[in-house]
């Protein structure tokens, strides 16, 4: 079963890509989709009925050299099949919706349909790398997929390949998250390095020693551990889009909207918050390094925010809200709270997904329009469109009940990242970074919605006559995604964020974790007032005794018993559990907040925004055009590269190459070809003069040499 969950999507992306002559264009679009549906049905049966237990699926031997054996194998746990139903069920249903959206696509001419099966090929193959990274045992398996899926999105990202603007996106995207890629292979090489292994168990298992190592690196000596966890990151970096080396992400809108899904909502952009998971029992002895996680991580959740709130391409107004939201993800990972991390991840990929896949309804709906300036009144024309991305909106901005686990589950997995942040850093820059965030989240989805379905019609008035829903197949994918986006958090809560029992045992972490009851310790001093309230708190709850019992009992699995792993001082989750009040409700007070301004900005008075944008033009300006780091970068790297290579160009291959071999061709042989040929008179006394100095030349070298040889 795991075997054709792997391969279906392979075996897809084969015949669609390079059998679609026989099966036709529409017996490739259902032979991939059939094999991603299937691959999906396994995934959720895998994930119901597997346990949590690890398990080793040998595929085949694959490299043997020297000491680095290889197998090409599935390692089945808890995180794997948590990835598989991810993977597979937005994939799937992506592959369905592009029945519709790609049905007639004005990039390409009327008869060439031969793109078809070409699209179902590239989405098929994506989803099988993605598969291959998520479901490796080793290192070189994971990187194999890491590279594949990095393939597969240039591919995707620059579909319409006659756009130049598309195939810029695409080199932007690829080059981007090859420096990212680079952190990571230094990773596996300095793991390798150290423990002569890329297995993940032995490298688990080793995980202590390295934390008592030290490497050379850069000419000076860290902590192997650290430098280890940090070039891992920087791996994750790339693929995730976090802040420096996020520039792709939005270009990455040039691809199809379906693409656009498939990237941004829950495969590509999450292996690298994956990663960080995975290599949790690493990450636990790398404090240094979690700590930068966890900086970048709000940062990014908070700079990606910023720019959201003034885009006008809807798309990019969503990639923007996913760059932000994977911000989260790598805070509740910086912290160790590594169960959230993927319980935000998890909850994230039906809400996105239904909101891109959405946002591809209204602009097939409007014709390929894609500026909200554009839209208005659309509620009525795409009532079905409509309401999917309400249920969206409503996620993503974390509609609920406060106190409580009912609500959208955006809601649970958002707060969830947001109290963990909390008690992870004490209230400090992360946790504040991310109410904000969420503030801004809201404003930016909620201004999306009312631009695009509210209001009056604006723009092209013969467009908006013409606008109408998108067939059934289209939006099938919004209804069930709607379903996820409404009930998953409320379903699994307690699996990735309740008491530790309960969260060990739903990731196959043997042992009791116990809760952090005796705050008096010196580990926990300096959590703050609040804390010690919420402690007091806490307390006077009904299972106090309970938890107080568990005192002193923290019996922790060593590194790679589980799914993941949590290091005995590691009390962040707990703490975050008896985090105050206003903490639980800080991100649902910044929700509404941002609901109000949105409202009054866009419905009560729409002149608003204008006015503020016109007081406010430099701000403005800066968010518009995204802190300015492509052009930053275009003046550090691109045009430096450019004058190195015009350097290059013309003085090394014009003046020098072409001119050295110009200069010997058409200047030095010629010379001595004429001299040569001056000495070619055709009289004998010429000769008879030349043979007599060549006899002079011999007799006086053999004297002086004295004929020694």
């Amino acid at each position: 079963m795991e075997s054709i969950i792997l391969f279906g999507p392979l075996v897809g992306a084969l015949i669609a890509g390079f059998g679609w002559k026989l099966t036709g264009i529409r017996g490739a679009q259902w032979i991939s989709t059939g094999l991603l549906f299937l691959a999906c049905a396994f995934s959720w049966i895998v994930f119901f009925t597997h346990g949590p237990e690890t398990q080793h699926i040998q595929v085949m031997r694959w490299i043997e050299s020297g000491t680095l054996s290889t197998d090409w194998s599935i390692r089945l746990d808890r995180l794997t099949s948590i990835m598989l139903i991810v993977v597979t069920t937005v994939s799937a249903l992506v592959h369905l919706y592009s029945f519709g959206y790609m049905a007639h696509d004005s990039q390409f001419k009327e008869g060439e349909e031969s793109y078809k099966p070409r699209f179902f090929a590239y989405l098929s193959f994506f989803t099988f790398a993605m598969l291959m990274l998520v479901t490796s045992d080793n290192l070189v398996q994971m990187f194999f997929g890491w590279e594949g899926v990095g393939v597969a999105s240039y591919l995707l990202i620059g579909f319409y390949y006659r756009k130049p603007s598309a195939n810029a996106a695409a080199i932007k995207a690829f080059v981007v998250n090859r420096v990212g890629d680079f952190g990571f292979a230094l990773g596996i090489f300095a793991i390798f390095f150290l423990t002569d292994s890329v297995r993940f168990d032995d490298v688990f298992a080793a995980a202590p020693t390295l934390a008592e190592t030290q490497m050379t690196f850069l000419w000076r000596s860290w902590n192997a551990a650290e430098i280890v966890a940090l070039l891992l990151f920087v791996g994750a970096m790339g693929k995730s889009a976090q802040l420096f080396l996020h520039t792709w992400l939005p270009d990455a809108m040039e691809g199809p909207t379906p693409v656009s899904a498939l990237i941004h909502a829950a495969t590509m952009v999450t292996a690298g918050v994956f990663l960080v998971c995975r290599m949790s029992p690493i990450m636990e002895f790398a404090p240094n390094a979690t700590m930068f996680i966890t900086f970048l991580g709000a940062s990014t959740a908070f700079v990606a925010a910023t720019i959201g709130l003034v885009q006008n391409d809807i798309k990019r107004v969503i990639a923007y809200s996913t760059m932000s939201q994977l911000g989260y993800m790598f805070v509740a990972a910086g912290v160790g709270v590594y169960s959230v991390a993927m319980f935000h991840l998890f909850t994230h990929a039906f809400f996105k997904a239904m909101l891109f896949l959405g946002a591809g309804s209204v602009i097939h709906g409007m014709h390929h329009e894609q500026d909200m300036r554009n839209y208005g009144g659309l509620r009525k024309k795409l009532p079905y469109t409509f309401w999917a991305m309400m249920i969206g909106t409503l996620a993503i901005t974390g509609v609920g009940i406060p106190l409580t686990h009912i609500g959208f589950a955006g809601f649970l997995s958002k707060d969830a990242v947001i109290e963990s942040a909390f008690a992870g850093t004490q209230g400090g820059y992360a946790f504040w970074m991310l109410v904000v965030a969420a503030l801004f989240t809201s404003f930016y989805s909620w201004r999306l919605m009312f631009l695009t379905f509210f209001g009056k019609p604006r723009g092209d008035k013969h467009t908006h006559e013409h606008a109408h829903e998108s067939p059934t197949v289209m939006l099938v994918p919004l209804g069930v995604l709607a379903l996820g986006a409404i009930f998953s958090g409320m379903i699994w809560y307690g699996s990735f964020f309740g008491d530790h029992d309960k969260v060990n045992s739903f990731f196959g972490i043997p042992g009791a974790h116990a809760e952090a009851a005796e705050h008096g310790a010196p580990a926990d001093a300096g959590h703050g007032d609040d804390h010690a309230e919420a402690d007091a708190a806490h307390a006077d709850t009904a299972d106090a005794g309970d938890h107080a019992a568990e005192a002193g009992d923290h019996a922790v699995a060593a590194p790679g018993a589980g799914a993941i792993y949590m290091g005995p001082d590691n009390h962040v989750m707990d703490d975050a559990h008896h985090a105050p009040t206003w903490v639980k409700i800080s991100p649902f007070i910044a929700m509404l907040i941002g609901f109000v301004t949105a409202y009054w900005f866009y419905i009560v008075n729409p002149k608003l925004p204008v006015k503020l944008a016109e007081s406010q033009r430099p701000l403005y300006l800066f968010l518009l055009n995204k802190w300015y780091f492509d052009e930053i970068y275009d003046f550090l790297f691109v045009q430096p590269a450019k004058a190195l290579g015009r350097i290059l160009w013309k003085g090394g291959d014009e003046a020098i190459i072409k001119g050295g071999l110009n200069g010997i061709a058409l200047g030095i042989v010629p010379f001595f070809t004429r001299l040569a040929g001056r000495a070619q008179s055709g009289y004998i006394f010429t000769y008879a003069f030349a043979m007599v100095i060549g006899i002079a030349i011999f007799i006086t070298w053999m004297t002086l040499s004295g004929g020694a040889h």
